[in-house]
Protein backbone atom coordinates (compact mmCIF):
# COMPACT_ATOMS: atom_id res chain seq x y z
CA UNK A 1 0.00 0.00 0.00
CA UNK A 2 1.28 3.45 -0.97
CA UNK A 3 -0.30 5.73 1.80
CA UNK A 4 2.13 9.21 0.61
CA UNK A 5 2.64 9.10 -2.93
CA UNK A 6 4.54 12.35 -3.08
CA UNK A 7 6.09 15.52 -1.73
CA UNK A 8 7.15 18.56 -3.23
CA UNK A 9 7.99 22.23 -1.89
CA UNK A 10 5.53 24.73 -2.29
CA UNK A 11 6.59 27.62 -4.16
CA UNK A 12 10.41 27.08 -4.04
CA UNK A 13 11.53 30.51 -5.60
CA UNK A 14 9.96 31.66 -2.18
CA UNK A 15 12.07 29.87 0.32
CA UNK A 16 13.86 31.83 3.36
CA UNK A 17 17.18 32.05 3.55
CA UNK A 18 18.96 29.81 5.75
CA UNK A 19 19.41 26.46 7.31
CA UNK A 20 17.81 24.17 6.31
CA UNK A 21 16.77 25.99 3.53
CA UNK A 22 20.39 26.36 2.32
CA UNK A 23 20.88 22.54 1.94
CA UNK A 24 21.67 21.60 -1.92
CA UNK A 25 18.83 18.88 -1.54
CA UNK A 26 16.49 20.95 -0.70
CA UNK A 27 17.44 23.70 -3.45
CA UNK A 28 17.35 21.44 -5.85
CA UNK A 29 14.19 19.75 -4.86
CA UNK A 30 11.42 19.31 -7.47
CA UNK A 31 9.12 16.13 -6.17
CA UNK A 32 9.74 12.93 -4.76
CA UNK A 33 7.88 10.07 -5.30
CA UNK A 34 7.15 6.91 -3.40
CA UNK A 35 6.12 4.58 -5.89
CA UNK A 36 7.36 1.54 -3.49
CA UNK A 37 6.19 0.49 -0.01
CA UNK A 38 9.67 0.77 1.19
CA UNK A 39 12.02 3.61 0.83
CA UNK A 40 15.40 3.90 1.44
CA UNK A 41 17.16 6.95 1.95
CA UNK A 42 21.01 7.16 1.54
CA UNK A 43 23.83 10.27 1.88
CA UNK A 44 26.52 11.23 3.99
CA UNK A 45 26.16 13.11 7.24
CA UNK A 46 25.22 16.43 6.26
CA UNK A 47 23.14 16.16 2.83
CA UNK A 48 19.80 16.45 4.86
CA UNK A 49 18.74 13.03 5.21
CA UNK A 50 17.14 13.16 8.59
CA UNK A 51 15.91 17.20 7.88
CA UNK A 52 13.89 15.60 5.11
CA UNK A 53 12.65 13.22 7.31
CA UNK A 54 11.91 15.10 10.03
CA UNK A 55 9.50 17.61 7.97
CA UNK A 56 7.50 15.11 6.33
CA UNK A 57 6.99 13.65 9.84
CA UNK A 58 6.37 17.21 11.05
CA UNK A 59 3.97 18.07 7.94
CA UNK A 60 2.53 14.45 8.04
CA UNK A 61 1.59 14.93 11.71
CA UNK A 62 2.74 11.51 13.04
CA UNK A 63 2.83 10.74 16.13
CA UNK A 64 6.59 9.78 17.61
CA UNK A 65 8.24 7.04 19.58
CA UNK A 66 9.61 9.82 22.34
CA UNK A 67 9.27 11.95 24.42
CA UNK A 68 8.03 14.76 22.87
CA UNK A 69 5.29 15.19 20.29
CA UNK A 70 6.39 16.13 17.28
CA UNK A 71 4.82 19.49 16.97
CA UNK A 72 6.42 20.36 20.09
CA UNK A 73 9.79 19.29 19.80
CA UNK A 74 12.13 22.12 19.73
CA UNK A 75 15.07 20.70 18.66
CA UNK A 76 12.94 19.49 15.38
CA UNK A 77 12.41 23.86 14.89
CA UNK A 78 14.03 23.65 11.55
CA UNK A 79 12.22 20.94 10.03
CA UNK A 80 9.06 22.33 11.03
CA UNK A 81 9.95 25.82 9.25
CA UNK A 82 10.80 23.21 6.15
CA UNK A 83 7.33 21.68 6.65
CA UNK A 84 5.23 24.92 6.29
CA UNK A 85 6.36 25.24 2.85
CA UNK A 86 6.10 21.24 1.84
CA UNK A 87 2.68 19.62 -0.17
CA UNK A 88 2.10 16.06 0.78
CA UNK A 89 0.25 14.15 -1.97
CA UNK A 90 -1.59 11.20 -0.40
CA UNK A 91 -3.82 8.05 -1.79
CA UNK A 92 -4.44 6.78 1.73
CA UNK A 93 -4.56 9.11 5.11
CA UNK A 94 -5.45 7.18 7.76
CA UNK A 95 -3.33 8.92 10.77
CA UNK A 96 -1.86 5.65 11.55
CA UNK A 97 1.94 5.08 11.77
CA UNK A 98 4.61 6.75 13.28
CA UNK A 99 8.09 9.02 13.44
CA UNK A 100 11.27 7.59 15.14
CA UNK A 101 14.93 8.94 15.63
CA UNK A 102 16.97 6.57 17.00
CA UNK A 103 18.07 9.02 19.73
CA UNK A 104 14.24 9.75 20.69
CA UNK A 105 14.17 6.18 22.23
CA UNK A 106 16.22 6.63 25.05
CA UNK A 107 14.00 9.26 26.67
CA UNK A 108 10.86 6.85 25.24
CA UNK A 109 12.09 4.13 26.90
CA UNK A 110 13.35 5.85 30.13
CA UNK A 111 9.67 7.28 30.37
CA UNK A 112 7.35 4.29 29.80
CA UNK A 113 9.91 2.34 32.89
CA UNK A 114 9.50 5.83 34.75
CA UNK A 115 5.60 5.39 34.77
CA UNK A 116 5.69 1.62 34.94
CA UNK A 117 7.04 2.45 38.83
CA UNK A 118 5.56 4.95 39.33
CA UNK A 119 2.31 3.01 39.09
CA UNK A 120 3.92 0.21 41.22
CA UNK A 121 4.52 2.72 43.67
CA UNK A 122 1.49 4.36 43.96
CA UNK A 123 -0.57 0.63 43.61
CA UNK A 124 1.25 -0.06 47.15
CA UNK A 125 -0.40 2.85 48.74
CA UNK A 126 -3.30 1.04 48.43
CA UNK A 127 -4.99 -1.48 50.41
CA UNK A 128 -4.77 -4.76 48.96
CA UNK A 129 -8.23 -5.86 46.87
CA UNK A 130 -9.38 -2.57 46.53
CA UNK A 131 -10.50 -0.93 43.55
CA UNK A 132 -7.97 1.82 43.44
CA UNK A 133 -5.03 -0.96 43.82
CA UNK A 134 -6.95 -3.05 41.14
CA UNK A 135 -7.00 -0.41 38.69
CA UNK A 136 -3.88 1.38 38.80
CA UNK A 137 -2.11 -2.56 39.05
CA UNK A 138 -4.06 -2.97 35.61
CA UNK A 139 -2.89 0.57 34.09
CA UNK A 140 0.72 -1.06 34.94
CA UNK A 141 0.26 -4.51 33.76
CA UNK A 142 -0.88 -2.46 30.44
CA UNK A 143 2.57 -0.93 29.94
CA UNK A 144 3.84 -4.08 30.50
CA UNK A 145 2.09 -6.20 28.28
CA UNK A 146 2.40 -3.55 25.52
CA UNK A 147 6.63 -2.58 25.57
CA UNK A 148 7.38 -4.97 28.46
CA UNK A 149 10.25 -4.43 30.76
CA UNK A 150 12.36 -2.35 28.80
CA UNK A 151 14.98 -2.18 31.96
CA UNK A 152 15.38 -5.60 32.10
CA UNK A 153 16.13 -5.75 28.03
CA UNK A 154 19.45 -4.71 26.34
CA UNK A 155 19.39 -1.47 24.06
CA UNK A 156 19.11 -3.40 21.41
CA UNK A 157 16.56 -5.96 22.92
CA UNK A 158 14.34 -2.95 23.74
CA UNK A 159 14.86 -1.20 20.58
CA UNK A 160 13.43 -4.39 18.66
CA UNK A 161 10.48 -4.91 20.85
CA UNK A 162 9.24 -1.67 20.47
CA UNK A 163 9.93 -1.72 16.63
CA UNK A 164 7.64 -5.14 16.73
CA UNK A 165 4.90 -3.87 19.09
CA UNK A 166 4.54 -0.64 17.25
CA UNK A 167 4.74 -1.71 13.31
CA UNK A 168 1.00 -3.17 12.66
CA UNK A 169 0.54 -2.63 9.28
CA UNK A 170 -1.99 -0.33 7.25
CA UNK A 171 -0.08 3.45 7.73
CA UNK A 172 3.23 5.10 7.43
CA UNK A 173 6.20 4.90 9.19
CA UNK A 174 9.28 7.07 9.07
CA UNK A 175 12.67 5.92 10.82
CA UNK A 176 15.75 7.47 10.73
CA UNK A 177 18.62 5.14 11.17
CA UNK A 178 16.59 2.50 13.36
CA UNK A 179 19.52 0.33 12.78
CA UNK A 180 21.84 1.94 15.31
CA UNK A 181 20.96 -0.51 18.27
CA UNK A 182 20.88 -3.76 16.30
CA UNK A 183 22.97 -6.47 15.92
CA UNK A 184 23.81 -7.90 12.20
CA UNK A 185 21.35 -10.62 12.72
CA UNK A 186 18.46 -8.14 14.72
CA UNK A 187 18.68 -6.45 11.32
CA UNK A 188 17.78 -9.32 9.45
CA UNK A 189 14.94 -9.88 11.84
CA UNK A 190 13.91 -5.80 11.28
CA UNK A 191 13.25 -7.13 7.74
CA UNK A 192 11.19 -9.91 8.10
CA UNK A 193 9.42 -7.58 10.45
CA UNK A 194 9.06 -4.84 7.67
CA UNK A 195 7.99 -7.57 5.02
CA UNK A 196 5.31 -8.69 7.18
CA UNK A 197 3.77 -5.01 8.17
CA UNK A 198 4.05 -4.32 4.05
CA UNK A 199 2.05 -7.47 3.65
CA UNK A 200 -0.31 -5.29 6.18
CA UNK A 201 -0.34 -2.40 4.36
CA UNK A 202 2.54 -0.71 5.77
CA UNK A 203 4.68 1.86 4.14
CA UNK A 204 8.16 3.04 5.21
CA UNK A 205 10.74 5.62 4.61
CA UNK A 206 13.64 4.93 6.03
CA UNK A 207 17.02 6.48 6.52
CA UNK A 208 20.30 4.44 7.02
CA UNK A 209 23.56 3.89 6.93
CA UNK A 210 22.97 0.35 7.03
CA UNK A 211 23.72 -1.95 3.95
CA UNK A 212 21.56 -4.90 5.36
CA UNK A 213 18.66 -2.50 5.49
CA UNK A 214 18.89 -1.08 2.15
CA UNK A 215 18.58 -4.47 0.77
CA UNK A 216 15.07 -4.99 1.04
CA UNK A 217 13.55 -6.85 -1.75
CA UNK A 218 12.05 -4.52 -4.18
CA UNK A 219 12.89 -1.01 -2.09
CA UNK A 220 13.64 2.27 -3.73
CA UNK A 221 16.98 3.56 -2.54
CA UNK A 222 17.19 7.15 -3.20
CA UNK A 223 20.95 9.43 -2.74
CA UNK A 224 21.10 12.54 -1.62
CA UNK A 225 23.95 14.59 -2.27
CA UNK A 226 25.23 17.67 -3.23
CA UNK A 227 23.55 17.05 -6.35
CA UNK A 228 20.21 16.64 -5.43
CA UNK A 229 18.27 13.59 -5.52
CA UNK A 230 18.41 10.35 -7.64
CA UNK A 231 17.29 6.65 -7.27
CA UNK A 232 20.33 4.66 -7.75
CA UNK A 233 20.29 0.43 -7.33
CA UNK A 234 21.41 -0.96 -4.07
CA UNK A 235 25.38 -2.23 -4.97
CA UNK A 236 26.29 1.01 -6.31
CA UNK A 237 25.33 3.17 -3.18
CA UNK A 238 28.58 4.12 -1.75
CA UNK A 239 27.70 1.81 1.43
CA UNK A 240 27.94 -1.14 -0.63
CA UNK A 241 30.82 -0.32 -1.93
CA UNK A 242 32.77 0.61 0.74
CA UNK A 243 31.83 -2.35 2.77
CA UNK A 244 32.39 -5.08 0.37
CA UNK A 245 35.87 -3.32 -0.66
CA UNK A 246 36.44 -3.15 3.18
CA UNK A 247 35.54 -6.81 4.46
CA UNK A 248 37.79 -8.17 0.69
CA UNK A 249 40.80 -6.63 1.70
CA UNK A 250 40.68 -4.73 5.56
CA UNK A 251 44.27 -4.49 5.51
CA UNK A 252 44.15 -2.13 2.59
CA UNK A 253 42.56 0.47 4.20
CA UNK A 254 43.95 -0.23 7.75
CA UNK A 255 47.78 -0.19 6.96
CA UNK A 256 46.76 3.74 6.19
CA UNK A 257 45.51 4.33 10.13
Amino acid sequence: MIHLRSVHIRNPEALPAGFPFDLPIIRTLDEITFPAPVTIIVGENGSGKSTLLEAIGSSAGLPTIGTVAIDRDESLAPAHALASHLVLTWNKRNHRGFYLRSEDFFGFALGTNRSIRELTDLAETFEPGSHARGTVEGQRNALVARYGDLDARSHGESFFHVFAQRITGNGLYLMDEPEVALSPQRQIALLALLRDAVEADAQFIIATHAPMLMAFPSALILRLDETGISPVPWDETDHVRLTRDFLTDPDLFLRHL
